[in-house]
């Protein structure tokens, strides 16, 4: 695992935000894209690949383990090697700053006959894996992991597995996305039920692939020992990433921002649902599908946002957008409460605490709940800005809080700038070339 020198950067008020928005390609369908083309037998195509750190690491494992991948740029060729197929590793796989790699790859490697050590940065070493481990075990896999249900942990596989019924607890795309591509190697149906509905980018692309898959209800249900169809991917614009030149529009005055080609998957359109009840002018153009995913051009321009109550319940649709919300909130005219965010305490930082405690520190003001954050709008104003912010290693919080320094009267510095490589890369250009 390699350490980044720290790349600090400040954000100060901005000019108006005009232009198109270039967005990396979704994070959540490049990872299964790449895993789903190892597992079928022959070339696959894929374009608009993201070319983040998250993606690399799990390009890089899957080399590691057989699979010839070829990339350039957002292009990728994949040589599959076909289910079951998985070589053993010579080293261990290491996931960087990504649970999705992780998690993913860890129920991939469940089912085949290989033992794989799976390690990552700091970051990633302090988050729990139990809620992936427990069902993988259940299914034969035999997996020896550090205090906590943390990596570094090994995986031994199972082949041929066993075929379960699982019942999600707390809703999770990553978990349940694990859970089905263990049951590509095993015999038999195995059954995953979902009382609360998830992204289901993994369901789209596994049929899209050739997999036998039926959703019936709650009810997910795939049969293993499946010979996956290479096919020919092009990854939408992540809807995740657009949130932040959107945000920013909506915030700094005389903005109009589009990003095109935009990811529009119901399970990850609630944070656009929220910011339209907010006041937003947030405008949905050239509605379109493409392999399987539903996508469309989005035109963001300055608003006078309103505080709104967020229900819990749609927390999955928008789980990785709430940091930005935050910050869109804290601009906002009334109070912002969200709930039902306890999830957010196990990813890339605490960010129930991480936000809180960051956006108080430029000048606004929160209250911390045990399962989500409380955010007092400014009413429109500028808030105070002038403070150096540590991301904590996280990503979206670097993102977030730097979007902040726009409409903020003083500088904020983020004093570190290089998570943003994890999953948009180029982040500071794009916002560079919207204010120029």
């Amino acid at each position: 695992m390699t350490v980044s020198e720290a790349r600090p950067a400040a954000f100060g008020a901005s000019p108006p935000l005009r232009g198109t928005a270039r967005v990396p390609g979704d994070k959540s369908i490049s990872h299964r894209a790449l895993i789903l083309a190892a597992m079928a037998r022959g070339r696959s195509s894929i374009t608009g690949l993201s070319a983040g750190d998250d993606v690399r690491a799990t390009a890089a494992a899957l080399g590691a383990m057989g699979v010839d991948i070829a990339r350039d740029g957002e292009a990728c060729a994949v040589e599959g090697v076909g289910t079951g197929c998985l070589l053993q590793p010579q080293d261990a796989l290491d996931m960087g700053n990504s649970g999705t790699s992780a998690r993913l790859l860890m129920g991939l490697v469940a089912s085949h006959p290989t033992t794989a050590t799976f390690v990552g940065d700091a970051s990633l070493s302090r988050r729990p894996m139990a809620r992936v481990i427990d069902p993988l075990r259940r299914l034969g896999a035999d997996i020896a992991a550090s205090p906590g249900g943390r990596l570094p942990l090994s995986v031994r596989g199972l082949c041929p597995a066993v075929p379960l019924l699982h019942r999600m607890a707390v809703p999770s795309a990553q978990v349940k996305s694990a859970i089905l591509l263990a049951a590509l190697n095993t015999p038999g149906v195995t059954r995953v039920v979902e009382p609360v509905p998830t992204r289901d980018h993994s369901e789209r692309m596994l049929a899209a692939f050739g997999a036998d898959i039926r959703v019936d209800g709650e009810e997910i249900a795939l049969r293993g020992e499946a010979e996956l169809r290479p096919q020919h991917v092009t990854v939408p614009a992540d809807p995740s990433a657009a949130a932040f030149p959107l945000v920013a529009a909506l915030l700094v005055p005389g903005s109009d921002v589009r990003v095109e080609g935009v990811g529009m998957n119901p399970g990850r359109i609630g944070l656009f649902q929220v910011l339209k009840e907010m006041g937003a002018d947030i405008v949905v153009e050239n509605e379109r599908e493409q392999g399987g995913e539903p996508l469309a051009d989005i035109r963001a321009r300055h608003s006078a946002l309103r505080g709104v109550d967020v229900p819990a319940e749609i927390a999955p649709a928008m789980i990785d957008e709430f940091p930005i919300l935050f910050v869109a909130s804290a601009f906002a005219t009334g109070t912002t409460r969200t709930a039902g965010l306890s999830e957010l305490r196990l990813k890339e930082s605490d960010r129930l605490a991480v936000m809180a405690d960051r956006l108080d520190a430029i000048g606004a003001r929160t209250e911390e709940r045990p399962d989500g954050l409380v955010v007092h709008g400014s009413g429109g104003d500028p808030l105070p800005g002038g403070a150096t912010i540590d991301p904590r290693l996280d990503h979206r919080i670097a993102m977030s809080l730097a979007v902040a320094g726009l409409a903020c009267a003083a500088p904020v510095t983020v004093a570190d700038m290089t998570p943003t490589d994890t999953s948009f890369p180029g982040f500071e250009a794009m916002l560079r070339g919207l204010a120029a």
